[in-house]
């Protein structure tokens, strides 16, 4: 794979330095992510069938949950963890996170309203998966780049989990300025359908700083690295600027991160309605 790393670091500076409250702000979304699991002890699993039934959660409950701004569905290309399955929603603010589970069970009552064929649709749908799952809340950024509408085939994600670093030589100014000129390169590369940078909120690691890109194919996934270098070779011609750029970028990051590659489902998709910031 030809992905190179130097670039995509710059994001972790957006984090830095700012305080929950600053971060946190109205206007940014929140990024809900639940990691469930396959059971593997299944006999007769029926990826049809699976796939039918949250279609129907789907259509019925998601789609009509005018509090999830959008979400969608992947599986395991490339990750550590084949059994993985992550499901991905999106809200205005954090009260909408706790009001738009009452208002999903408000929805599945009406979708399915006899109880003994609710119990019987979601039991089914439950022995798909095992009982291990984890949570995590993130604040999306400014700079996203939201998929324009629902794809048709399945797109793949490319995921950067860094680790941040807290120097206290760093400026908020250095790294805002470093930041956007980021961004600008990303809204810029066609070949990118969507971009979403975010940082913890709540979960295992405060530290963490998320970038996802969401490209048609695997090869559009492996110019990615070379295109935005010749990107920012282009936004900045002089060498030695990007090499001063780089070493004021070094400070702001361990070094350290982790690469996840997933497929979407493009039938549990649901298009953002969030503004690109």
């Amino acid at each position: 794979m030809k992905i190179t790393i130097k670039l995509a670091a710059l994001l972790l500076i957006f984090t830095s330095f700012l305080t929950t409250e600053t971060t946190a702000q109205e206007n940014e979304p929140f990024i809900t992510v639940t990691t469930r699991h396959w059971n593997m002890d299944l006999k007769d699993f029926d990826r049809d069938e699976w796939l039918s039934m949250e279609k129907q959660f789907q259509e019925n409950v998601i789609d009509k949950n005018e509090l999830i701004m959008g979400g969608a569905v992947y599986t395991h290309r490339y990750t550590p963890d084949n059994t993985e399955i992550v499901f991905v929603n999106v809200y205005r603010t954090w009260e909408d996170i706790e009001k738009a589970d009452a208002r999903n069970s408000e929805l599945i009552k009406a979708a399915w309203p006899d109880e003994t064929q609710r119990k019987a649709f979601f039991e089914k749908l439950a022995k798909y998966y095992s009982v291990d799952h984890s949570d995590e809340i993130y604040s999306m950024l400014p700079g996203a780049k939201m998929l324009p509408q629902k794809p048709t085939d399945p797109q793949i994600l490319y995921v950067q989990i860094h680790e941040m670093a807290y120097p206290e030589e760093g400026s908020e100014k250095e790294f805002m300025d470093m930041y956007t000129s980021f961004t600008d390169a990303i809204k810029e590369a066609g070949k990118i359908k969507a971009f979403y940078p975010h940082r913890h909120r709540w979960g295992a690691d405060s530290r963490e700083f998320v970038e996802a890109y969401l490209f048609d194919s695997m090869d559009d996934l492996d110019n990615f690295g070379e295109d935005l270098d010749k990107m920012f070779e282009a936004k900045y011609p002089d060498e030695a600027e990007r090499k001063k750029m780089g070493e004021a970028m070094g400070k702001y990051f361990t070094g350290k991160h982790r690469d996840y590659i997933y497929t979407q489902v493009p039938e549990l998709t649901k298009v953002s309605m969030a503004n690109s910031q």
